[in-house]
């Protein structure tokens, strides 16, 4: 889970260094529960590594043991030449030999870090593509309400821009986390047992480096968990812009939307500068740190070296050289335990962010039905069926009651916002029913694999959606269950939807481009195209949801006709608004505020049922109703 600290607490950053043993205390608390909160979210995220990954990392980690040799080496080179320098009657080929060992070392060195360095990206890159497949797949099995809760742009973003951050870790922070340690404990073996003065100091160093790391850590943190949010912020209102374009465009609305951009991007831009600014804060101080630390040394020894007899004092200076590379070390690990602090946190907001995702479990399981009873093919009964929203204070829909058997046209009708697309979501199951239940082929739609249930559907959504690619790919798209629509049966089923006469004129027929979401088509073109789509995928049961708006009448009759005559043995269920639409129903279901208002053909509503009378007089005159 995410870390989150009050404000008061930041507030309260400052104090903790004076002399207030309570609020001391309460300081190391919250590293210690900032420490925590980044470990486990990073680890949560590595048990996704698989063997091979697991494998690479121990390749790694045994360069990165040889190449702290090889750096570690290097100071006792480094000591022998001081003495020899020292020592009269040296031979210069001595000199130059432990020079030249010196130079393999640091060449070892350059060389597995390199090693090291590509099998981390490797990992990393293979990590995080492997996340981006589980996220992707994972939110493929998410019902409409586990997306609604999410929201589109913060499931965008933490499949991007998330995985990078885990990735970046991936690639620096594990070589640091190997290295640091190793470093560090083995430059203090080098250096145990040499002047206390210089350990001290040195201990002193690395104390005021964690004390600042600790600051900078506990004010930032909190920040990087809100940069996340606002990211998601940012991409939503860019979204919304370019996917309502004509919108703001025919409401001369850019300077609002320019506005409403601004407003999220300085929200990020004022964060990212706080969390920049703070963790700025580390540099100057560890190379301060690192300058005091390397005179601190050098004046002991100065001191040292005075207090020392004649004949030591080579022994001393050579000693004390020595000691000042193993203490810069000691510090530059802790100094990349540093850089570790400053990747974790929004490494670990966002490995939190993806792990919400991986470990939210869907909604709606899967049954293990595959098939229903053949004898009731294509029949869809709501028995009682009730429905509410997540979060809801009431029911959409109400005891939503009846029958639609193979072959029938069933329609629904009413107001706006009555839960006409509603009744019609839950036979695919894009949602749950709350209460009742809807069987399609005399089975329960929960007993179904969702797979093999939707494969008796052809859907034609509210929206007309099509996808970048060609016609013949969107009328085609989709698998269902069988062999894919041959070309022959993609051209009948464009002709059934009426769309045959606009295609054919196009340069390449059924071959030519379809820009993402269709936007090179007219939205009468793409209603068509969608309708053609369910028809070539050759259902038991065609939902249509008031996907006959966006056309004519004339074609909207013809495509009526042609349903009736190519599809008879299909189960149609049909929301519209129009009275033309559905007048010749087999069955016409008025809903009002969710429940049923009335049920029979259109001759038997007009005198049965009020509402739809009403909604039939506000569209057509009495001498066309009859």
């Amino acid at each position: 889970m995410a870390i989150f600290i009050t404000k008061r607490a930041v507030d309260q950053g400052c104090p903790f260094f004076f002399g207030n043993r309570r609020i001391s205390h309460g300081f190391q608390s919250r590293i210690n529960r900032i420490t925590k909160g980044c470990g486990q979210n990073m680890l949560k995220i590595l048990r996704y590594f698989s063997k091979r990954e697991w494998g690479l990392s121990f390749v790694m980690l045994l360069f990165i043991i040889l190449q702290v040799w090889f750096e570690l080496t290097m100071p006792d080179y480094m000591s022998d030449i001081t003495m020899m320098v020292q020592t009269s009657g040296s031979k210069i080929n001595d000199i130059i030999a432990a020079g030249c060992k010196m130079l393999a070392c640091a060449l070892g060195s350059l060389m597995t870090s390199v090693v090291a360095a590509v099998i981390s990206s490797k990992v990393a890159s293979r990590f995080a593509a492997r996340l981006r497949e589980m996220i992707f797949t994972r939110v493929q099995s998410f019902s409409m309400e586990e997306i609604g809760r999410f929201s589109a742009a913060s499931l965008i973003t933490r499949s991007t821009n998330d995985v990078t951050h885990v990735q970046m870790f991936i690639v620096m922070g594990m070589q640091m986390l190997m290295r640091s340690p190793i470093m560090a404990v083995w430059a203090i073996w080098k250096i145990a047992g040499k002047q206390w003065q210089w350990t001290l100091t040195t201990a002193s160093a690395v104390m005021v480096l964690f004390v600042v790391v600790g600051v900078c850590v506990l004010v930032a943190l909190p920040k990087f968990r809100q940069m996340q949010v606002l990211t998601d912020d940012v991409n939503r209102v860019t979204r919304e812009n370019l996917t309502g374009i004509n919108v703001v465009r025919a409401y001369n609305a850019e300077s609002y939307q320019e506005e409403k951009f601004e407003r999220a991007n300085n929200n990020l831009t004022r964060t990212a500068l706080f969390t920049s600014r703070t963790m700025s804060f580390m540099l100057p101080s560890i190379q301060l740190i690192m300058s005091g630390l390397s005179l601190g040394i050098y004046w002991l020894g100065a001191v040292i070296i005075n207090e020392t007899g004649m004949f030591d004092r080579a022994a001393v200076f050579s000693d004390m050289i020595v000691f000042s590379q193993y203490a810069i070390m000691v510090v530059m690990s802790f100094m990349m335990l540093v850089a570790i602090f400053i990747i974790m946190p929004r490494a670990s907001v966002a490995a939190g962010r993806i792990n919400e995702v991986l470990l939210t479990n869907p909604t709606i399981h899967d049954g293990d039905q595959t098939d229903g009873d053949t004898g009731k093919s294509g029949e869809v009964v709501f028995d009682h069926v009730s429905f509410r929203y997540p979060d809801a204070e009431e029911d959409v829909i109400q005891d939503i009651t009846f029958t639609a058997a193979k072959g029938e046209t069933v329609a629904l009708i009413g107001a706006t916002g009555c839960g006409k697309s509603t009744v019609i979501n839950l036979i695919p199951r894009f949602y749950d029913v709350t209460e009742g239940t809807v069987t399609v082929d005399g089975v329960n739609v929960r007993d179904y694999q969702q797979k093999a249930l939707r494969n008796k559907i052809g859907y034609v959504s509210q929206k007309a959606i099509l996808f970048s690619g060609t016609v013949q790919m969107n009328v085609a798209y989709g698998d269902n269950g069988g062999s894919a629509p041959s070309g022959r049966e993609v051209e009948e089923a464009l002709s059934a939807a009426q769309a045959i006469e606009f295609i054919e004129k196009l340069p390449d027929g059924t071959e030519s481009f379809v820009a993402q979401g269709g936007t090179n088509f007219s939205g009468g073109q793409k209603q068509r195209m969608s309708i053609a789509r369910a028809i070539a995928r050759r259902p038991e049961i065609l939902i249509f949801d008031d996907s006959f708006s966006a056309l004519d009448y004339k074609t909207d009759r013809l495509l009526r006709n042609t349903l009736k005559e190519k599809c008879a043995d299909i189960t149609k269920i049909i929301v519209a608004q129009r009275i033309g639409t559905i007048r010749d129903a087999d069955k016409i279901i008025v809903l009002e505020d969710g429940k049923i208002a009335g049920i029979g053909r259109h001759k038997e509503l007009m005198q049965s049922c009020e509402t739809y009378k009403q909604i039939a007089l506000s569209q057509l005159s009495k001498e066309e109703l009859a």
